[in-house]
C-alpha cells in the first residue's frame, strides 16, 4: 500500500475518492459535500502521502475561470438592476469579517496566512482560499480553512433558522410584502384578445399606432375576416377585427383602452401560421439585438417573448441575443424554417463544450495576473493567478462574444470542469498542509476554533443590522443576502421560506459574485500582511 501511495497519480483520485464518500454523508441536513476531500488531505499529509504543485495550479485556474464565467453576468447586473441596498450589506459583512479576522489575529497573535485560511473557512470561499495559497505563498492557510469551515456551514444554518424567532418576525407577511413588490417591479407576462372597437384605430397600421412605444405590448397575431396573420409594422387594423396581444397585465391593459375590450374569442391557427421556441445556438446572432436582426421586414415574424434562464423577458427592439436563450416567434410556417436556421435551435450544440475560450481565457488571465498595476505613492498591485484568471473571466463572460468567439459554456459543463478544478485543488492544497498539521496545533491548540467561529457570527450580525436599520430590505430578501455574503448555499437551502416565496433566492443570487469577488480580493490582501 505504501508503494502504491508513494505513485501521486494513486494517491490524488485516493483522496477525491474517500473525500466524496464522507462528503455525502448527512446528519440532519448538514454534509461537509466536496469540501471533506481537504479534510482527508489534511491526514494523508499529516502521513507523508504529496500531491504535486503541478495539480494545484491546474485545479485553481480551472476552478477559477468556471466562477468568473457563471459570476460574471451577475455581478454586473447586481450593480445596475438591484442598485446599492443588497450591494452595501454585502461589502458591510465581508469588510466587518476582514476586520474581526485582523483584529483576532494581532489580539491572539495569530500568523497571518493561517488567519486568511480563517476567514475564507468562515465564509466557506474555497475560491478565497485559493486566493489565500496564492497570495501568502503558503499552504498552511489551508489548515486555518479546514479548522474554521465546519462551523462555517454550522453555524450560517443556525442563524437563519433562529434569527426570525428570536427577533419575532412574520415570515408570511414578509414574504406577501416582497411578491406585491416584485410585481410592481417584474410583472408576469402574459396574453390576451382584443376586439378592434376605437373608430380612431380603424385604417390605421399597427406602426402608426405606435403600439410597442405606447402600450409596452406586442401584437402577435391579427385576426381579420376570419384569417389569422401573422402581422407586419404596415399591418391595417379594421373593425371587428380580433387581435392577440403579449405583455404584463399593466401593457395589456393599455391595449384595452388602445383598441377596444378583452374578447374570448379564439384566434385559431391559420395553416400557414405557426408559433414555436426556438433556441438561440448560431454565434453570429450572439450579441445582436432584436432590431438589428430584423425579423419583421426580414421574415415577417414577431419575437414575442424571450427566456432566459427560466425567467420571461418582454422583448423589444433593444433587446441582445444570447447564446441559449429561448425566442418565443410567430410567424408564416414558409419563413419559420428560415428563423430557425438563422436562430440556431440546435440541443446538442448547447450541450458541446469549446475548449478553445477555456484555453484561451486561462492564458489571458494568467498573463494579466503577472502584470503590476500602478497605484499612488509609487506603490504598485499585481492581480496574481486567482485575481487575474478571475477579472478575465468576469470580464469576458460580461462581452459574451468576440468575433466567432463564444465566452459561454453550458450549465453542466461548467458545474463538470469547475467540480474538477475544486478536487484537484483541494486534494493537493491539503496534502501539502498536512505536513504543517502537528506544529500547527501546538502552537496555537484550540484558540483557532474559537476566533473561526467568531469570524463567521460577526459579519452575519453586522449584516442584519445594516439591512434592518440602514438599507431596510425585506427580512427575507436579507436572509437570501445573508447567505449570499457568506457564500453558504447550506445556509439558503436552511431558510424557512413560506408560500413558495423566491426573495431568499433572489438575494442570494444578486449578491453572491459581489461577496465571491470580494472574499478573493480580501483573502489576498490578508495572506500579504
Amino acid at each position: 500500500m505504501s508503494s502504491l501511495l508513494s505513485q501521486s497519480y494513486f494517491a490524488l483520485f485516493l483522496i477525491i475518492a474517500v473525500g466524496i464518500i464522507i462528503g455525502h454523508i448527512r446528519y440532519k441536513g448538514v454534509s461537509l459535500d466536496f469540501s471533506a476531500v481537504i479534510f482527508v488531505a489534511i491526514v494523508m499529509g499529516h502521513f507523508g502521502v504529496i500531491i504535486p504543485e503541478d495539480f494545484n495550479k491546474i485545479g485553481v485556474l480551472l476552478f477559477i475561470f468556471t466562477i468568473g464565467l457563471q459570476s460574471g453576468p451577475g455581478f454586473f447586473d447586481s450593480f445596475r438592476k438591484q442598485g446599492l441596498q443588497l450591494v452595501i450589506v454585502t461589502v458591510a459583512m465581508i469588510v466587518a469579517s476582514v476586520i474581526t479576522a485582523i483584529g483576532l489575529g494581532y489580539l491572539f497573535k495569530i500568523d497571518f496566512k493561517i488567519g486568511a485560511g480563517l476567514l475564507t473557512g468562515a465564509l466557506t470561499s474555497t475560491p478565497g482560499l485559493a486566493a489565500a495559497i496564492e497570495s501568502c505563498k503558503s499552504p498552511i492557510a489551508s489548515i486555518g480553512y479546514g479548522i474554521a469551515y465546519p462551523f462555517g456551514v454550522l453555524g450560517v444554518i443556525l442563524y437563519v433558522r433562529l434569527l426570525p424567532k428570536i427577533i419575532k418576525i412574520d415570515l408570511h407577511k414578509e414574504a406577501e410584502s416582497y411578491k406585491n413588490e416584485t410585481y410592481s417591479r417584474y410583472p408576469k407576462i402574459s396574453n390576451a384578445n382584443f376586439i378592434v372597437e376605437n373608430v380612431n384605430v380603424d385604417g390605421k397600421s399597427i406602426a402608426e399606432l405606435h403600439v410597442k412605444t405606447m402600450t409596452g405590448a406586442t401584437i402577435s397575431r391579427v385576426l381579420h375576416e376570419n384569417v389569422a396573420i401573422t402581422p407586419k409594422p404596415d399591418t391595417v387594423l379594421r373593425l371587428g377585427d380580433a387581435v392577440k396581444a403579449v405583455g404584463s397585465e399593466e401593457d395589456l391593459e393599455y391595449i384595452r383602452l388602445l383598441i377596444g375590450k378583452r374578447t374570448e374569442q379564439e384566434i385559431p391557427l391559420s395553416s400557414g401560421y405557426d408559433v414555436q421556441w426556438i433556441l438561440v445556438t448560431n454565434k453570429k446572432v450572439v450579441n445582436k439585438t432584436l432590431g438589428e436582426l430584423n425579423l419583421h421586414r426580414n421574415y415577417n415574424a414577431n419575437v414575442t417573448r424571450i427566456r432566459r434562464s427560466g425567467i420571461d423577458i418582454s422583448p423589444n427592439a433593444g433587446s441582445q441575443i444570447r447564446f441559449g436563450d429561448k425566442l418565443m416567434v410567430a410567424c408564416d410556417k414558409e419563413n419559420m424554417s428560415s428563423v430557425i436556421k438563422m436562430m440556431g435551435n440546435n440541443d446538442k450544440k448547447l450541450s458541446e463544450t469549446d475548449f478553445l475560450p477555456i484555453a484561451l481565457g486561462i492564458v489571458l488571465g494568467v498573463v494579466f495576473g503577472k502584470l503590476n498595476i500602478p497605484l499612488f505613492g509609487g506603490i504598485s498591485f499585481s492581480p496574481g493567478l486567482t485575481g487575474g484568471v478571475l477579472a478575465i473571466a468576469l470580464i469576458l463572460s460580461r462581452i459574451g462574444k468576440t468575433g466567432p468567439i463564444v465566452w459561454t459554456m453550458s450549465g453542466n459543463a461548467n458545474q463538470l470542469l469547475r467540480t474538477l478544478g475544486l478536487l484537484l485543488f483541494l486534494a493537493a492544497v491539503g496534502t501539502d498542509a498536512g505536513s504543517h498539521l502537528t506544529e500547527t496545533y501546538v502552537r496555537y491548540g484550540f484558540k483557532l476554533f474559537i476566533v473561526g467561529a467568531i469570524i463567521t457570527i460577526v459579519p452575519m450580525a453586522v449584516g442584519t443590522w445594516v439591512g434592518r436599520k440602514l438599507t431596510r430590505i425585506n427580512f427575507l430578501t436579507l436572509l437570501g443576502v445573508i447567505t449570499g455574503g457568506m457564500t453558504s448555499t447550506p445556509g439558503l437551502g436552511a431558510i424557512e421560506s413560506p408560500d413558495d416565496c423566491d426573495a431568499p433566492q433572489v438575494g442570494y443570487a444578486t449578491v453572491y459574485p459581489i461577496a465571491l469577488v470580494c472574499v478573493i480580493i480580501s483573502a489576498q490582501i490578508m495572506g500579504r500582511l
